[in-house]
């Protein structure tokens, strides 16, 4: 059985319409289960979304998936 990690995600995109909610798509199509989420909106119309998630599966995966979404700016 696999066990779950614990991560901590940034993630900085556009704040346009529909983006949150595409990221949050991404993670849990991607086996991510988020256990804490903060989100600020700062100049520039943007957004700094942190996540604190367990998954069974690579983050790597998960990183480089929300990473390929087109308002999506950085995720570390």
């Amino acid at each position: 059985m696999n066990t779950k990690t614990q991560y901590q995600v940034t993630i900085k995109a556009y704040d346009k319409l529909g983006s949150l909610e595409r990221i949050l798509r991404v993670v849990r199509h991607r086996g991510g289960h988020i256990e804490k989420m903060q989100m600020q909106t700062v100049e520039n119309e943007q957004l700094i979304l942190s996540l604190l998630l367990t998954t069974e599966r690579s983050l790597s995966t998960l990183q480089n998936q929300v990473a390929k979404l087109a308002d999506v700016i950085a995720v570390k």
